[in-house]
């Protein structure tokens, strides 16, 4: 209800009750407006604005209307309308100023499905790896934790969500052990998320030396792991060819602790395909499926952390339903990849510097938020 709504029958003498605050003023109608004298409906409305629109509207006196006065103000904005956020997520991550990478791909799309998000960047750097050059730093496990600490100290140590992406190093991510038994004292449902970022197309690109840790320590404290094949095939000991070998990677993974796993890209058949499994009892065997995707001609950089943070957001709507979240997911990122060749081959995005193209994330708001599913999951138990 606005000012100009209110009844001016009414006997009662409501006034308009002016409350300074620093650049502002809070006004609030108790039982007469003061500046024109008529009555309104709810005493109970109020509505901060600037002081500059309150004075000019108080220096014209009575001969300024209630009507007039609002014609000058923005609606007014309710302060509390008792929406709440999906969730609050914790992400580990690097960061490059240039392009999405890292926090950089997850952060934004996780907003956009609901989520407050407290980003922490493992590294920042100026650009990804691919370019000629790179600049920037990295934080180690003390500088990790001091910002844990700093958390707790203010009481904000309350999250729902912890996602872990690229680390570097064996004892940041021991601390990002440290990390997860401290959120679940606070929360101990917390749903943790890992994409064990170590490697790809054969190779190790990061130290060796962290995958024991994700395999002995991390991977039986997560809830959900996102590996791609190289990383799968890590993390179980197995070479992994055939469907059945990636199935049966996923009931390793569900026997060292997390309940949700999805291989996020394995060539099966010559087709590239995502593997998901669901394990929901101990008793039952898990839902498995796979979702066979469209392999496109060009490189990017960014997609595993954009697909995990969508997993993130997609399985929180459907905890249950992994089939479903993972469709969603895979859905939205052909989306984003088919905008960003769309956009390099119509000249809108600046000629890449490396081989790999930038995601057009920001243009492909409406298929982060509002996915149309276009990729379907095959049950396969």
């Amino acid at each position: 209800m606005s000012l100009v709504a209110a009844s001016h029958r009414s006997v009662n003498t409501p006034k308009l009750r002016l409350h300074r605050t620093k650049g502002s003023m809070f006004l609030q109608i108790d039982r007469r407006c003061t500046l024109c004298g008529s009555p309104r409906i709810d005493p109970s409305f109020a509505v901060s604005v600037p002081s500059s629109l309150v004075n000019r509207a108080w220096a014209a006196g009575r001969k300024s209307s209630c009507r007039k006065f609002v014609s000058m103000m923005a609606p007014p904005v309710v302060a509390n309308v008792g929406l709440s956020s999906a969730g609050r997520v914790l992400s580990i991550q690097s960061h490059t100023v240039h392009g999405y990478v890292g926090n950089k791909a997850a952060v934004f799309p996780l907003q956009l499905l609901g989520f407050d998000v407290d980003p922490v960047n493992s590294v920042q750097f100026s650009n990804h790896t691919g370019y000629a050059a790179v600049k920037g730093q990295v934080l180690d496990g003390e500088q990790l934790w001091a910002l844990i600490e700093g958390l707790e100290a203010n009481d904000l140590l309350h999250y729902t969500h912890l996602l872990t992406g690229y680390i570097g190093s064996v004892s940041f991510l021991e601390t990002v052990l440290r990390v997860v038994k401290k959120l679940r004292t606070v929360n101990p449902n917390l749903i943790y998320v890992c994409d064990p970022v170590m490697g790809d197309d054969g190779k190790f690109f990061v130290k060796p030396e962290l995958l024991p840790v994700y395999r002995e320590k991390v991977v039986p404290v997560a809830t959900m792991i996102t590996p791609n094949h190289f990383e799968a095939e890590q993390l179980t000991g197995r070479q992994i060819v055939t469907e059945a070998e990636a199935l049966q990677a996923c009931v390793d993974l569900h026997a060292a602790g997390p309940s949700k796993v999805v291989i996020t890209s394995i060539m099966l058949n010559d087709m590239l395909t995502v593997i998901g499994s669901h394990l929901q009892s101990k008793a039952m065997p898990p839902k498995q499926f796979k979702i066979v995707v469209t392999k496109l001609n060009s490189y990017f950089t960014g997609p595993g952390d954009l697909m995990t943070a969508l997993l993130l957001g997609w399985s929180q709507k459907f905890p249950d339903d992994l089939e479903k979240a993972t469709e969603l997911a895979v859905s939205s990122l052909q989306a984003v990849l088919r905008n960003t060749i769309a956009g390099h081959k119509a000249g809108t995005s600046p000629d890449p510097q490396s081989k790999q193209l930038e995601l057009r994330l920001i243009q492909s708001a409406n298929d982060i938020r509002s996915p149309a599913t276009k990729f379907f999951a095959q049950k396969l138990i």
